[in-house]
């Protein structure tokens, strides 16, 4: 069989530097003894290993390019090395570089007929082995898989990327549109499932569609972890949204009319009840409440429930004394953020209205009083930030303004918005690191994977909130799709980007949720930004250079760090780790810390008077 060598132009040596063993890590703990009887030869684990970055780093590469699709793609998309299909799951041979389609087993064929057992999926990173015919664990391989995404987001970093002037007077070379047509192979894609409209039940729609194809949710449902034939409870909205996974993922779906879910809407939230138009974002935080007072005894604070790990972020409103210059920080548990439109034709973006949220904002006279001095101020300063970026953003748009007792007025103003964002200026790290304007560019700490989230759905609202429709797009996977009620229709990025129906919410996911060992961020910096940030009425972590726990954002070791960084949603703090990897501080220490950063403020506006 004439094997196809996997195009790969990530050489894995420029990434992590020589190839070495097992980094420390206990092999023992694959699920898979033919990958152990492998690793006991150094040299062959060694060539497994360096096959494995090779197919895994050309994948996490090809996604960064379809990203920046201003630069020209370097990588060819792969093919069968049998039926010669350009593959959208990609499988490679880890002992010769074949590439094959899993839907066809032409992968299957190839490592029985060469006496091969390894192969990886490199979508996944996950690795199969043809003697268990199973995936498998393996930690070494795991880690390896971490370290290439974290390695190929520092390759191609914003300030590591080549600012080369373009060259001028090149001739432009077009592409026969026909002629790549006729060459190229369409992947097939699964079909999506359309919500019957119960009765103006548009505004649930959109809002099922959204959370059907967040990663995160789907992931939840589709592991069993909330099974509806198990549970116990009579009216769990839970439940109904694990049919709704179950109807919805399963073989060739036909439209569902989600009947269940629109009766445990009615119960959450009178605003929403009885066959007219409602308004889709009181139906997701309806629904998103439903869903949480489902969990078994939801604390008040921290709670683990798919809702608050998935959507609860934090905001913090500090207002600053005019008088005194106290500041008063407030955090709010949120669970979406709502954004302010300016009333121009002109178009809005998400970037103006995120830095309007942030911007500082002058209360009037009788506003505010300050806690410190006890008297009303009336040149008090109020800024909004985030000090707790969730897994999934979700963005509504104000569109709709009460004018009268019953009047409302839509808002039109046309609205952009990216595929990717960058939220790290919006933090309030960020904003304590630097003088400028929020939303300007900004040093920050740790890869921009931490910071970077990517659209995947986004609701539309035409006509006015009693007699209007609402539609949407959604991605699975790689391709689009464009949702109106029970008529699916493939779509793309470009399509949803411009769409001329006016954007009311949208929803981003966070790029990586994961990281793996890796340089760290400058400690410099670190303690400047953690100095800036220590009276925060949330606890704030200080560095501790002799904790080292891998399960955490720790710093112990200036050259390395790991850990799950905004996933687990368990602690408390922009990223949310084991809080084992840091030094709390005390309430007395705090406070002390507090007092001596009052003064220093004191001492800096003394100065400008």
């Amino acid at each position: 069989m004439a094997a196809t060598m996997f195009p790969s132009t990530i050489n894995p040596s420029e990434l992590f530097g020589p190839t070495s063993g097992s980094d420390g890590l206990d092999g023992d703990l694959s699920s898979c003894q033919h990958i152990l009887d492998a690793f006991v030869d150094e040299e062959l684990k060694a060539r497994v290993i360096q096959a494995y970055r090779g197919a895994v780093g050309w994948r996490v590469q090809r996604m960064h390019d379809n990203v920046h699709t201003n630069k020209r793609r370097k990588l060819s998309a792969p093919q069968c090395g049998t039926c010669h299909r350009t593959l959208a799951r990609p499988f490679v041979c880890l002992q010769c570089s074949f590439a094959g389609c899993w839907q066809d087993e032409h992968i299957s064929e190839h490592l029985a007929d060469e006496a091969h057992y390894f192969a990886v999926d490199t979508n996944t990173g996950a690795v199969f082995c043809s003697e268990c015919d199973d995936f498998f664990y393996e930690p070494t391989l795991d880690t390896e898989y971490k370290r290439t995404l974290l390695a190929v987001d520092k390759k191609n970093a914003r300030f590591l990327l080549d600012k080369k002037p373009r060259d001028n007077y090149r001739p432009w070379i077009s592409w026969d549109d026909g002629s790549l047509e006729a060459t190229m192979t369409r992947t097939s894609c699964q079909s999506r499932c359309g919500l019957l409209n119960l009765g103006q039940t548009c505004f649930l729609n959109v809002v099922l569609q959204a959370l059907i194809h967040n990663p995160l949710l789907r992931n939840h449902f589709l592991a069993d972890k909330h099974n509806y034939l198990l549970c116990e409870n009579m009216e769990c909205t839970s439940c109904e949204m694990d049919k709704l996974f179950t109807s919805v993922f399963a073989q060739n779906p036909s439209p569902i009319g989600p009947t269940g879910l629109l009766a445990a809407a009615w119960r959450s939230s009178s605003g929403i009840s009885g066959y007219a138009q409602h308004d889709a974002h009181e139906c997701l935080i309806a629904l998103l409440n439903s869903i949480h007072a489902s969990t078994p005894d939801p604390p008040e604070t921290g709670c683990p429930c798919i809702v608050h790990t998935t959507f609860g972020g934090v905001l913090q409103s500090e207002v600053r004394c005019g008088r005194c210059a106290n500041p008063s920080r407030t955090p709010e548990e949120c669970l979406d953020i709502s954004l302010s439109l300016h009333s121009a034709t002109t178009p809005d973006t998400l970037a103006a209205c995120l830095k309007r949220f942030t911007s500082p904002e002058k209360l009037g006279a009788k506003e505010y009083s300050c806690p410190k001095c006890g008297k009303a101020s009336n040149e008090a300063i109020k800024r909004m930030s985030i000090t707790k970026l969730p897994p999934v953003l979700s963005f509504q748009f104000k569109r709709f303004e009460q004018t009268g007792p019953a009047s409302v007025r839509k808002i039109g103003t046309p609205v952009r918005i990216p595929s990717r964002i960058n939220m790290a200026p919006y933090t309030y790290l960020a904003q304590a690191a630097s003088k400028s304007e929020p939303g300007s560019f900004l040093t920050h700490p740790g890869p921009e994977g931490m910071y970077e989230y990517d659209l995947f759905a986004i609701i539309n609202h035409e006509g006015d909130l009693n007699t209007g429709h609402y539609t949407n797009f959604a991605r699975f996977e790689d391709e689009w799709y464009k949702f109106d009620d029970d008529k699916v229709t493939p779509s793309t990025l470009s399509s949803a980007l411009t769409n001329p129906i006016p954007i009311y919410m949208a929803f981003y996911v966070k790029r990586e949720l994961d990281y793996g060992p890796g340089p760290g961020p400058d400690l410099g910096i670190v303690d400047d930004l953690f100095d800036a940030a220590f009276d925060t009425d949330i606890p704030v972590p200080t560095l501790d250079t002799s904790a080292m726990d891998t399960g955490g954002f720790s710093w112990g070791d200036p050259g390395n760090y790991a850990g799950s960084v905004g996933a687990n949603l368990g602690g408390q703090g922009l990223w949310d780790g084991n809080v084992n990897a840091y030094n709390w501080e005390t309430d007395a220490q705090r406070e002390a810390r507090a007092r001596q950063a009052a003064q220093e403020v004191e001492d800096e506006l003394m100065e400008l008077v």
